[in-house]
């Protein structure tokens, strides 16, 4: 057998010099989809400041690890943002 497949102790790592560096995240609360947690707020093609939250500064669709949307309301607001879009109530792109 070759050495590297021989089992090893802890005590013969390198120490993980980055284990606490501030500013560095680890884990933490994850966010709640604000349409789930209050019923009342609905997701509509026609309210194009709301949906404006949920596009980048160069006019992308920010991704559900940012926005903090369930997956089924992501869905809905890239609809949204769609036929904002095609009805020209948002832009496609943002010159610059």
């Amino acid at each position: 057998m070759s050495q590297r497949n021989v089992d090893f102790d802890d005590k013969d790592r390198t120490p993980d010099l980055n284990g606490d560096v501030m500013g560095r995240r680890k884990g933490g609360r994850r966010r709640v989809c604000k349409f789930c947690a209050d019923k009342a707020i609905t997701i509509d093609y026609k309210d194009a400041q709301s949906l404006r939250y949920f596009l980048s500064d160069r006019g992308k669709v920010v991704p559900r690890r940012i926005s903090g949307a369930c997956a089924r309301h992501q869905r809905k607001i890239n609809l949204a943002i769609a036929r904002a879009r095609n009805l020209a109530l948002m832009p496609y792109t943002i010159a610059g």
